[in-house]
């Protein structure tokens, strides 16, 4: 099958855990993830909210080194995407590709002086908050009304200008109206559900996934069975299909995409990992849905959005 997911934490998870990308017992492995056959995975950066400065972007320099360290050992295996120019392509057979992002913006170390630094190191896209506030802006469960920062809005301008696109995940609602309000490109929410279905905070009203949409983003299902279910011991993945259809039903034919957060979240009770991604695209098989409309909620969506903005 095709399976192209935005987010997940597997790679911070092998760093500060000391465990292997090619086989362990987290939500994803290089082996499980080849029998997909043709995936590509973006491995986000996770930087805590209790690291700032030259701590958070040293941390991310871990998290990347990682990454890149797993691709040497493993590199029959496992493709890194890095930069256009590079002319590295996309496989074509059972070879993971992997994408480096980065969740919080806290990675920049406080200086826009690391965007470049990040934008060689291979980095597509950057969420600029996790939970709490940081240097660019208030993440959607800290206190208060904030939104961006000066130094958030420079970012975003800088971000756009090296190729980096800009998610807001983890946004707080006046974060995410900064962005909306001087974006000049596609922005993305890379794992986030609708709030509509289940009225957490870190999802996304339906203003927002519009908004999304009119920028020429995409939004990316997060399986974490607290997004995906108010009562989170009976999130299943029936629940990842209600929040599709809500989408779909807002015209997201050509938006919506797949954000797992996988080794970042619980998952639903009928979920182990990556090798449940087929049982998945079953599931909506049996409810009807054209394998066309498949293909493009679980790769095309997201592969295109990557074409289109040069990032491949």
């Amino acid at each position: 099958m095709y399976y192209f997911d935005l987010h997940c934490d597997t790679v911070t998870e092998c760093m500060m855990k000391g465990k292997s990308l090619l086989h362990n017992d987290l939500h994803i492995d290089l082996k499980r993830g080849a029998a997909l056959g043709h995936y590509i995975q973006c491995f986000a950066a996770w930087i805590p909210d209790t690291l700032r400065g030259e701590a958070a972007f040293q941390h991310f320099i871990k998290i990347a080194d990682c990454l890149e360290q797993e691709r040497r050992a493993y590199s029959n295996k496992m493709q890194c995407h890095r930069m256009p120019e590079t002319g590295e392509g996309i496989h074509q057979d059972s070879t993971v590709t992997a994408i480096l992002t980065v969740e919080n913006g806290a990675a920049l170390g406080g200086t826009l002086e690391t965007i470049p630094e990040l934008r060689r190191r291979g980095v597509k896209l950057l969420t600029l908050t996790w939970n709490g506030e940081n240097e660019l802006g208030r993440g959607v469960m800290a206190p208060g009304k904030g939104g961006l920062t000066e130094f958030g809005r420079n970012a975003v301008r800088m971000l756009e200008d090296a190729g980096i696109i800009v998610d807001v995940s983890h946004a707080s609602p006046e974060l995410f109206e900064d962005v909306a309000s001087i974006a000049k490109k596609p922005f993305i929410a890379t794992h986030s559900n609708s709030i509509q279905l289940c009225r957490h905070p870190r999802n996304l009203s339906d203003q927002q996934f519009l908004a999304i949409k009119a920028s020429g983003g995409i939004v990316g299902l997060n399986f974490y069975r607290g997004f995906l279910n108010d009562t989170p011991d009976k999130a299943s993945m029936m629940d990842i299909l209600r929040h599709a259809e809500h989408f779909l039903s807002l015209g997201g034919e050509d938006v919506l995409a797949m954000g797992s957060d996988f080794d970042g979240a619980s998952l639903p009770f009928d979920m182990e990992g990556i090798q449940s991604v087929p049982r998945l695209w079953e599931l909506f098989l049996r409810h009807n849905y054209k394998e066309s409309l498949l293909y493009k909620i679980f790769y095309q969506n997201a592969a295109e959005f990557f074409i289109q903005n040069k990032l491949f």
